[in-house]
């Protein structure tokens, strides 16, 4: 990482033990980040699902042969804080749980954070699910509703001739996560990230020098 702030700009920091003189230090509060309009270029990049043994070191040696070029795969994702936004292992996550939902369990009777989370109901989905009978083509939406909507939701199939002489079938269904398994759901999303294709990097490495070069 000490690479990557290398290129940052400096400012003055007032050093209290050096009798409040000035310190040039290397201004770490600013933010860059890859255009939205770069990331909706798919030949830019490529799909990955991160593995429980994986990190942004090991991805950035794997690719671009060099753990100091992490912070590309932080920055392409988005991520800020690598210890949360990054997906963790199993049994950090079971930690995590744990001490998270801790304070609701019931210790009287034994209770621990992660029984009170595989107990509770924390996330609510209305499911629909579409498929052309003839083709067998499905396309399948899940939408996040709140308590009340999901115990009004009744199950259904319904089955429509379209236009063109083929049937739809509407299947209507519903979920509810646990809190635990909400968690876990969330973990695996952040599996699925986007790795800057090698002969991309060195541009991202130019852009990153001009920012701070014409910021200065």
């Amino acid at each position: 990482m000490a690479n990557y702030f290398f290129n940052f700009p400096t400012t003055f920091y007032i050093n209290a033990d050096d009798n409040n003189n000035l310190d040039v230090v290397t201004d770490i509060t600013k933010r860059v980040a890859f255009q939205q309009e770069f990331k909706k270029n798919s030949a830019a990049y490529f799909k990955i699902s991160v593995t429980d043994d994986d990190t942004p070191e090991i991805l950035a040696d794997k690719f671009y042969n060099d753990v100091e070029k992490h912070w590309i795969i932080l920055m392409l994702n988005d991520i800020i804080d690598p210890q949360f936004d990054w997906p963790l292992k199993y049994g950090n996550l079971i930690n995590f749980i744990e001490n998270k939902y801790s304070a609701n369990a019931n210790t009287t009777i034994g209770q621990s954070g992660i029984d009170w989370a595989q107990s509770n109901n924390q996330a609510y989905y209305k499911i629909e699910t579409k498929t052309i009978v003839q083709t067998g083509q499905i396309t399948k939406e899940k939408v996040f509703v709140d308590a009340n909507t999901y115990a009004n939701i009744s199950t259904s199939s319904s089955t429509y001739n379209l236009n063109d002489g083929y049937q739809l079938t509407v299947d209507v269904t519903k979920e509810a996560l646990t809190y635990f398994d909400y968690e876990v759901e969330y973990n695996d999303e952040k599996r699925n990230i986007i790795v800057l294709r090698p002969e991309f990097v060195e541009v991202a490495i130019d852009d990153l020098k001009n920012i701070f070069t014409l910021s200065q």
